[in-house]
């Protein structure tokens, strides 16, 4: 929180010395903040070096700086104008180490002294989970209290240098809570993953920071600055995003999506509910339970293809593609997903998004919830119109743990520019006929 601020000064305080090239100069320094910002380095670190951000910080700033001479030098064709605007970019660079030097030294100034200290607790009792332990306890620059252990079947904490043991890994959501613990740090540990996912995916868990010691350490990776606890290297765990100011934006392109999309498809919505009527008669709109976000149950709208024995068919028959009293209109849309549209008005009403994982019945839900224990989790969000599994070729007859794993993917690594890849694919699709 420090940096940002100090460094935006940094990089406006030229205008102090003139203030003929105030634009170009704010352009500079919101360009270099926001590229600081998705390289990274407003992230907190446990290790704090101004001299490995340097590269970067550098990289990043004369890269900021070349777009917006190349637009200064198309608009004023002066070379007197484009010299003086360099002369005051080299003079934001020399202050930006000092600026990044001050707010890295203020920050350890205020963890040496417990201003500014989280608390975390270690999945594992291993030897790398002690000496984190023993790191944290002994040099408070790293900005964390530890908290204690949690145990898992692989570790025994028997010894005093593996206490305090605050519960197991079951338990996980609960202890966060109790020690009110804002990170988790997974060392050396030896469990099955289903069971480490269903502990980290939790509700509770959300909004904690998650953290993990490589199994392979002493081989860094190629990419970025690793951070680290002494000589101990830990990685920053991708969470799922599922609120905040990009969770908003999702909803409101969801409505704008959907009630743009109803008005403009309005003909071929007409036109699928007259060929229903006359292929199957009154009732065009079926409704049926599906379940939704935290599984709250709601009512899903469709085009009828077919009109089932009654409600329990219409609950529990898995697949009606080769179904002989779905007609020949009902297979057309139903190859084309036309018979989902009418899900529009689920979107506008909040039932569903336009990309999430697609919903399903209460009676499947429960049975795959039992055979596949990732399945559960694709709940965390709202489900959508399309999701990544569908256009990946995971429709109809295809393995539920599959399924399961591509929507748990797209909620761990969601972003507004993977839902517009979805959209783009879901479109592509349609038009191929790739539908059930």
């Amino acid at each position: 929180m420090l940096a940002l601020p100090v460094d935006l000064a940094a990089l406006l305080a030229p205008i102090a010395w003139s203030q003929q090239y105030w634009k170009a100069t704010v352009a500079v320094a919101l360009l270099t903040v926001g590229a600081f910002a998705v390289g990274g380095l407003y992230r907190a670190r446990r290790h704090m070096s101004v001299l490995d951000e340097l590269p970067s910080i550098y990289f990043r700033f004369l890269a900021a700086t070349a777009a917006v001479a190349i637009v200064v030098a198309a608009r004023h064709e002066s070379f007197n104008y484009i010299d003086g605007f360099l002369r005051l970019a080299a003079v934001s660079a020399v202050l930006l180490l000092p600026a990044r030097a001050f707010s890295r030294i203020a920050v350890l100034m205020a963890r040496r002294r417990r201003w500014v200290e989280h608390s975390a607790i270690i999945v594992g009792g291993g030897p790398i989970a002690i000496e984190l332990a023993r790191l944290l306890r002994r040099y408070p620059q790293y900005g964390l209290r530890f908290a204690g252990f949690v145990d898992v079947p692989s570790t025994a904490h028997i010894g005093r240098e593996s206490s305090p043991l605050v519960g197991h890994i079951e338990q996980l959501q609960q202890l966060v809570r109790y020690t009110e613990c804002d990170v988790v740090i997974i060392a050396d540990i030896d469990c099955p993953e289903d069971r480490l996912l269903r502990a980290v995916r939790a509700p509770g868990m959300e909004n904690t920071d998650l953290w993990m010691v490589p199994r392979l350490r002493e081989f860094p990776g190629t990419v970025g600055s690793p951070d680290h606890i002494g000589a101990i290297p830990v990685v920053p765990l991708r969470r799922a995003n599922l609120s905040g100011p990009k969770w908003a934006v999702k909803r409101t392109s969801d409505v704008i999506f959907a009630s743009v999309a109803l008005f403009l498809l309005s003909p071929i919505l007409l036109v699928c509910a007259v060929g229903t009527f006359f292929e199957g008669g009154k009732g065009i709109i079926f409704r049926q339970q599906r379940i939704g976000r935290y599984g709250e149950p709601f009512s899903l709208m469709k085009f009828r293809s077919m009109r089932p024995v009654d409600d329990t068919e219409s609950q529990t028959n898995w697949n009606i593609g080769h179904d002989p009293r779905v007609g020949p209109f009902g297979k057309f849309m139903r190859r084309t997903s036309l018979d989902e549209l009418p899900q529009l008005w689920n979107i506008l009403r909040g039932d569903m998004t336009v990309v999430g994982p697609r919903p399903e019945r209460p009676y499947f839900v429960d049975r795959f919830s039992v055979d596949y224990p990732e399945y559960a989790m694709r709940h965390r969000v709202p489900v959508g119109l399309t999701g990544l599994a569908q256009v990946s070729g995971l429709r109809g007859d295809t393995p539920i743990s599959d399924r399961a794993r591509f929507d748990n993917y797209y909620i761990e690594n969601w972003s507004l520019w993977l839902d517009v890849k979805v959209v783009l694919r879901t479109v592509s699709e349609v038009f191929r006929g790739g539908g059930r």
